[in-house]
């Protein structure tokens, strides 16, 4: 994914409400959201060029999402990015083993945002680590944005996005009409909120949409994850490209 917006044991009715637009180049080949043949147990979308995923669930309640941590200037990691969550959804580890685990090899990946958890009768927990941050970190309840850099960094479509969710969870309207609006927004951000990620000004323009379009890289799809009271889930994904 590279836009996340979610609310974590925030909404009576729901443990967690995930919404995200994965953005991805228009040639690289991928898979729509199912159950996986190698892996019945997992339901996600497949990257079929290094087999892993930027978002999935397994029927027992764990789950994981990953984005990338935009830095063109430092080097590339040998391994794909998208394991990082196939490989959690693969385990059985807790979280938090999976993520000190991790820790020992996160330098193979290139830049990284990892969300992993499990919603479950018995367990409700969440937990974020990046390789560019300080460490794993166990989530409170709350309302959060997630894009190319650190949890919450206030880029415009973050800042935007968090807030519009933050208002469908006050006032209880969270369809999936309502949800999948955020996603859709193709706006731009003005030339003075730009991020400096070390792109081009007009690359840096394009991507600042929440929903993005340019002719080779943009929102390949969209996806509301939601988990009810009594752990079970529901995956609605729309594809674009």
């Amino acid at each position: 994914m590279c836009v996340i917006f979610f609310a974590f044991r925030s909404v009576k009715t729901h443990p967690l409400i995930l919404i995200g637009n994965r953005d991805e180049f228009y040639k690289r080949r991928s898979g729509p959201a199912e159950f996986w043949n190698d892996h019945p147990d997992i339901y996600g979308g497949r990257d079929l060029e290094r087999g892993g995923t930027w978002l999935g669930v397994t029927r027992s309640g764990r789950f994981a999402t990953v984005t990338n941590y935009r830095d063109p200037s430092a080097p590339r990691g040998s391994r794909s990015r998208g394991e990082l969550a196939a490989n959690f959804l693969r385990s059985d580890q807790s979280a938090a083993d999976y993520l000190d685990d991790l820790v020992q090899r996160s330098g193979n990946y290139s830049g990284f945002n990892l969300l992993v958890g499990e919603i479950s009768i018995s367990r409700k927990e969440m937990f974020y680590y990046s390789n560019r941050g300080t460490g794993p970190r166990q989530l409170t309840p709350g309302i959060y944005g997630l894009s190319n850099h650190l949890l919450d960094t206030p880029w415009p479509k973050v800042v935007k996005g968090k807030d519009r969710f933050e208002e469908l969870v006050r006032s209880g309207n969270l369809s999936d009409d309502e949800l999948f609006s955020i996603l859709s927004d193709a706006t731009l951000a003005e030339d003075e909120d730009l991020p400096s990620t070390g792109l081009s000004y007009e690359a840096e323009k394009a991507v600042s949409a929440i929903f993005i379009k340019t002719p080779g890289y943009g929102t390949r799809c969209s996806t509301v994850l939601r988990f009810g009271r009594s752990a079970k889930w529901s995956f609605d994904e729309r594809v674009f490209l």
